[in-house]
């Protein structure tokens, strides 16, 4: 059944103020540029500010700082913070989640000896291999396996082709995205004129609760102990998270970060897309990482640091400021180097 709200109850959601008519009404979401007369849109970067007139979106959520008055028969819900606004309306205009009913599918393979509540989904070709327990209303989607001795806990979300290997733990209300792989063998190697030697890796993956894994992660298991993601951590597609590598609560990790192994990340860091950061480091609590930085030294708690070798924020911004003078400061330089010669020549000769 389609939802339908006027432009006076998508105000009241969001705690807002309408601009226009309130009477307008909607019945789906959509971007400034992909929006119909029947959607509602927002503005939550000003550089889309020139996007928000030509759009057919017929309400759209704007900062107080949007001043321009709507057209006839649109209207504008004037909030705080109209990014986090949007994501309350997508919610009421959004399709039911996906049911899963509980029970093992004929095609699934689960061991005797595994523990499966009842209240558990499994889907078809999924396996759950011997001393793996899965906790209740627990969702085991299509194709994936469940390793010897693994536990699973309450409410997670494990979506198809996911691997997650022998003796790993994860918490409750843990999502995890199709194609993951968690508990591969750490990357351990000892070298020598025959070649090299795998060196054993004993140790597990802990994912704590409410941690949400994206699509074709890898979390390597320890060399020995754990390699752990602690509570509310938030990964992101293509993720590579190395042997003994700790994450700490409430983290965002970005499209294609890699940590190498046994390096520490604290509470609340941001690693933004592509950042690489070698083994062995300390990221303090708070710390961001901006995009492609590779960091190969600890970073102190709260700093921001960008570029290869990573530095402090302002700092690469003055660098990069710097650069763009370049030029012209040769050409000064050389000029320079000119006017001393000259003037060099004309001492010679009065002498």
């Amino acid at each position: 059944m389609s939802v339908s709200k006027d432009g006076a109850a998508i105000a009241s959601l969001v705690d807002g103020n309408v601009v226009g008519d309130p009477d307008i009404r909607v019945s789906g979401v959509a971007s400034l540029a992909d929006a119909t007369s029947a959607d509602v849109s927002f503005l939550g970067n000003p550089r889309y500010r020139d996007r928000v007139l030509p759009s057919r979106a017929a309400i759209v959520l704007v900062p107080e700082s949007f001043t321009p008055l709507p057209p006839e028969g649109r209207a504008w819900v004037v909030c705080n913070d109209p990014s986090a606004a949007f994501s309350k309306v997508v919610s009421v205009f959004a399709p039911p989640p996906v049911q899963y009913p509980p029970g093992c599918h004929s095609a699934a393979v689960v061991h005797p000896d595994a523990c499966v509540p009842s209240s558990v989904h499994v889907g078809p070709h999924a396996v759950i291999e011997a001393g793996a327990t899965v906790g209740d209303r627990s969702v085991i989607c299509a194709g994936t396996y469940v390793g010897e001795s693994v536990r699973i806990g309450e409410d997670c979300l494990i979506y198809p082709n996911v691997t997650i290997r022998e003796r790993c733990l994860l918490g409750n209300r843990v999502i995890v995205h199709p194609g993951t792989v968690i508990g591969s063998d750490g990357f351990g190697y000892e070298s020598g004129p025959a070649g090299h030697t795998k060196i054993p890796q004993v140790g597990i993956v802990q994912i704590d609760d409410d941690v949400e894994i994206g699509a074709q992660v890898a979390v390597d298991r320890a060399r020995f102990g754990r390699t752990w993601i602690q509570q509310g951590t938030k990964v992101d597609n293509l993720v590579q998270i190395a042997h003994n590598v700790i994450i700490g609560p409430h983290c965002f990790l970005i499209a294609q970060v890699g940590i190498s192994g046994s390096t520490e990340v604290g509470t609340g860091v941001i690693l933004a897309g592509q950042a690489g950061i070698a083994g062995h480091l300390h990221i303090g609590d708070r710390a961001i990482v901006m995009a492609q930085s590779g960091i190969s030294k600890d970073v102190p708690a709260g700093k921001a640091v960008f570029g290869t070798p990573a530095m402090e924020r302002r700092q690469f911004a003055k660098l990069q400021s710097h650069l763009k003078g370049l030029d012209h400061a040769l050409k000064s330089l050389r000029q320079l180097q000119e006017t001393v010669e000259d003037l060099k020549t004309r001492l010679d000769k009065e002498s």
